[in-house]
């Protein structure tokens, strides 16, 4: 079986930036999944190189749009390699094969009465490559705000006014041509308030593919940008199924008309199969404000793959933003759920599994039972990813798998395999927890897989899997398929914990040393920094979170990951009047270290054998040549002593707090 899916064609007029990410991302993920589901999948993306935009911004660089174009299309392809983003066919629209296929596409439509020669004056946006219906003379782009300019051409025109009713009846006929429901109905919406004729070519420019005969003509970005879906694949086959049509055209909300109205049109006229289906997602916002050139607030990828890996980075896009709806991006948010999800999350989950193993079973997996309760959970777990996957509804995916981790967290802390190996008596029931842990930790990170490929690859080899990731597929997700007396890969940390203080002044640095390179590629001194905004500001701080009326969302709280501790050790550190340095046990395979400013109010004594709560999330840090992975939560007035947070109830160790 086949699954062709595709990016949208990336316009050229700039360098790739985390939006750009953002979808190749979402459809690497997307191919991983199809993958798993035992497709044979081709994803497709490339680069849109023609139009009067790009004859300026060459123009400003000082460049010929050829190679204008040959450096920020091979910047393109640069990024999908440092992300390892797995691109099986890329596409450029000033590649010969492509202009093929466009001139294929207009004589098709033209020998079927669809397409005819007129003129036209009127106002025009430069930046959007659009016609400005109604606009007078200096009047705003209505999409972009940009100021319009008037021209007089000859064009060729597209009668798209006779599709109204045959577009009308695709979408009722496929409701889920357009994903998701709030987009299908911006051009439902769109469409019924009446469809004119397109101009396809233009006369004013000469950067473009020539129309047939018409040697004056150039064809409109649009009719040549959407042919690039068809180019990338001609008359390509998987098993003497042709790759076309599309099953999937991923694309941003903004060019959502082009797509499903232009698009669809285009292919109806030429008597083409038409892609089976079109989703468009929101915007990736910077600060919640959306990211711009003119205001110096683009992101990019590399600098935040350089620092946390590209897996952090495609678990914050995954996870924080409901796909298909607008999210935002910030410095403080990303590493926060590195280190609560990720490196407190999942990293512990494997760690602590895999060392147990390795201390109680020389590395082996034990034979044996496993336990029923979490087989079920897991069973459950894995049904409800695989059917958020399906609607891609990667948010829900990651809940699922995390609630899942938190539960073999709990099951390990109520049965302390750590006492169980001291009692000779209840082998059988380590055996059972240590299966029950790595068989859990195996199918967590092969539905993590397509999200997380580098690092679920790495647990992967740690759980001595031989079988690679890549051929795995979601049968193979049922409880019960990880093999007893398997031996252990070389163990290794997959997300040490980050330190905000550090990591984000180095994403920062990063980020003014890439827009350097970019510029220096295109013969341009670097700009003067933007004003810092909020998210400057190295320090993680809940105040951010809060609004204006004083309160936080549950999101923010969700970001604090409290959990119950033991404290196994207290004493006093040297030179300090105030600090103590306590071990405190969290259900890991260690206890933590942890310095907290206890000792005017507790002696060490006091604390030893004390449950206490712990921010177990919050960074790593120094003090006094001691680290502290770890905050004990403690209440006080101003001027008075501490009083450390209880329970009244027996609370196992290691439980969070909810």
């Amino acid at each position: 079986m086949k699954y062709y899916l595709t990016t949208p064609i990336y316009y050229v007029n700039a360098a790739p930036h985390i939006g750009h990410a953002y979808t190749t991302i979402a459809a690497d993920t997307i191919r991983r999944l199809k993958r798993m589901q035992g497709y044979d999948v081709v994803l497709t993306t490339g680069t849109d190189e023609h139009g009067q935009k790009i004859e300026r911004a060459a123009a400003a660089a000082g460049k010929s749009p050829k190679a204008f174009t040959d450096l920020i299309s091979a910047e393109f392809k640069k990024q999908w390699s440092d992300l390892g983003l797995h691109i099986d066919r890329f596409q450029r629209t000033t590649n010969p094969s492509h202009a093929a296929v466009v001139r294929d596409l207009f004589e098709r439509c033209l020998k079927n009465g669809h397409i005819y020669k007129g003129s036209y004056t009127g106002q025009y946006c430069v930046s959007d490559e659009l016609y400005v219906n109604d606009a007078k003379p200096g009047d705003p782009c209505p999409d972009c705000g940009r100021p319009t300019e008037t021209v007089t051409e000859e064009n060729y025109y597209f009668r798209l006014s006779a599709f109204q009713d045959r577009l009308l009846e695709l979408y009722e006929t496929q409701p889920d041509f357009i994903l998701p429901e709030t987009r299908r109905n911006e051009v439902l919406a769109f469409v019924k308030g009446g469809l004119q004729d397109l101009s396809i070519s233009r006369t004013t420019i000469k950067w473009g593919i020539p129309v047939p005969n018409e040697e004056k003509h150039v064809f409109y970005v649009w009719f040549d940008a959407l042919s690039t879906y068809m180019s990338a694949v001609h008359d390509e086959k998987i098993h003497g199924e042709s790759l076309w049509p599309a099953d999937l055209h991923l694309i941003g909300k903004e060019i959502v008309r082009f797509h499903a109205i232009y698009w669809p049109a285009f292919l109806m006229a030429a008597g083409l199969p038409l892609p089976k289906r079109i989703f468009a997602h929101g915007w990736l916002l910077f600060e919640n404000d959306k990211m711009s050139k003119s205001r110096g607030n683009i992101v990019r990828a590399t600098p935040i793959q350089k620092v946390l890996g590209t897996d952090a980075l495609r678990y914050f896009l995954m996870r924080e933003v409901v796909f298909g709806q607008d999210g935002s991006f910030s410095y403080d948010a990303l590493v926060g759920r590195y280190n609560s999800d990720l490196a407190n999350g999942l990293g512990n989950l494997a760690s602590r599994t895999l060392a147990m193993i390795t201390q109680y079973r020389e590395g082996v997996i034990p034979e044996g039972a496993s336990n029923q309760q979490i087989a079920q959970v897991a069973t459950v777990i894995t049904e409800t990813a695989l059917e958020a996957y399906e609607r891609f509804e990667f948010s829900k995916v990651l809940e699922a798998v995390w609630s899942l981790i938190s539960a073999v967290d709990k099951y390990i802390v109520d049965n302390a395999p750590w006492k169980l190996a001291k009692n000779p008596d209840e082998q059988d029931r380590l055996n059972e927890v240590l299966y029950t842990a790595a068989e859990a930790l195996r199918i967590a990170t092969g539905l993590l897989w397509p999200i997380l490929p580098e690092s679920a690859a790495k647990i992967w080899a740690q759980l001595g899997c031989r079988k690679p990731l890549d051929d795995l597929r979601t049968a193979e997700l049922n409880w019960g398929h990880l093999e007893g007396g398997q031996h252990l890969g070389i163990p290794s940390t997959i997300f040490p914990r980050a330190d905000a203080k550090i990591a984000i002044p180095q994403m920062q640095e990063l980020e003014v040393a890439e827009v350097a390179r970019q510029l220096e590629i295109l013969g341009k001194k670097p700009e003067p920094p933007a004003a810092k905004t909020s998210s400057d500001s190295a320090e993680p701080s809940l105040a951010k979170a809060i609004t204006k009326d004083g309160f936080i969302t549950i999101d923010d709280f969700g970001k604090v990951d409290l959990r119950v501790g033991l404290v196994k050790t207290a004493e006093r550190v040297k030179g300090a009047d105030k600090l103590l340095h306590l071990h405190v046990d969290l259900g890991e395979a260690e206890p933590r270290s942890i310095v907290a400013g206890l000792a005017l109010a507790y002696k060490p004594e006091e604390l030893v054998g004390r449950k206490v709560v712990v921010v177990a999330n919050l960074a790593p840090r120094k003090l006094r040549g001691l680290e502290s992975n770890g905050m004990i939560v403690a209440a006080s007035r101003e001027g008075d002593l501490p009083v450390l947070a209880s329970f009244l109830e027996d609370v196992p160790v290691g439980a969070r707090l909810k």
